[in-house]
């Protein structure tokens, strides 16, 4: 079984290599199975690089060539012309690159992963945007980071991928208290859903408005819920309601 991922017409028509995997078409066993791509979460390391170098495979690249980083919820993004080993990554949570054979790998559980290609100018980028980065700006420093490379925005696709949505993301008081007293332009994104207790944070809400404020030339989400659907994708927050173990799924990108 291959690798099964999410793909949009915008990258396809532009030629952009590139896929939202799930959970499912890889090697874990439960409660990893089957595509977890984490080193970090107790699953066998044979099965994680099995799966990584399926998905490369899947991608079109070598697996040497599946660029990885050390994800930390910061706003960092680094420019990249080679992957780090799997066991010595760079922190930072985006990447940009205008190297082809090169692909870019987000991993998320939850948090939303958004890919970038500028097709005209041959670069793309890909950022991991939980609250906190999302709300710090790593939307727009991925973006800025294209631009140094050569990207022009007003050539610059983004799409969400998979990612929790409002219904799903209960955080309540002290939480939207403590953002908000950092972050007012946050206030938007704290909501109360039909039928919940507590406030709720809108996280696609969240980085769509930072996608907006770039002005750049399209950007698109999924609408897909890891929590809803965590049959297809994995969902930190579903496991740890449920008192159990879960793996991570990675968004992929490349120039081939």
């Amino acid at each position: 079984m291959m690798p099964e991922a999410v793909t949009t017409e915008k990258l396809k028509q532009q030629a952009i290599a590139h896929g939202f995997f799930g959970r499912t078409g890889g090697h874990s066993n439960s409660p990893f199975d089957s595509l977890n791509i984490s080193f970090a979460v107790g699953d066998d390391p044979k099965a994680v690089n099995q799966n990584l170098d399926d998905i490369a495979t899947q991608i079109g690249v070598s697996p040497a060539n599946l660029c990885l980083v050390k994800q930390t919820h910061s706003t960092m993004v680094i420019s990249v012309t080679a992957a780090s080993p799997r066991n010595d990554r760079i922190e930072a949570d985006g990447m940009v690159t205008a190297t082809k054979g090169l692909a870019l790998g987000i991993q998320t559980a939850d948090c939303g992963p958004v890919l970038f290609a500028d097709p005209k100018n041959q670069i793309i980028g890909g950022c991991h945007a939980g609250w906190k980065g999302a709300v710090g700006g790593i939307v727009g420093n991925t973006i800025e980071a294209m631009v140094q490379l050569g990207a022009e925005r007003q050539h610059i696709i983004a799409i969400l991928g998979p990612s929790i949505r409002v219904e799903s993301y209960e955080v309540g008081e002290k939480f939207k208290a403590d953002v908000r007293a950092q972050h007012a332009h946050t206030a938007p994104y704290f909501k109360l859903p039909s039928n919940a207790k507590a406030p709720h944070f809108d996280l696609p809400h969240c980085i769509m408005d930072q996608l907006e404020s770039a002005n750049i030339a399209d950007i698109s989400d999924l609408e897909l819920c890891t929590y809803q659907n965590s049959d297809k994708f994995f969902s930190h927050r579903k496991a740890t309601h449920l008192a159990e173990k879960t793996g991570r799924q990675l968004s992929v990108i490349s120039l081939l």
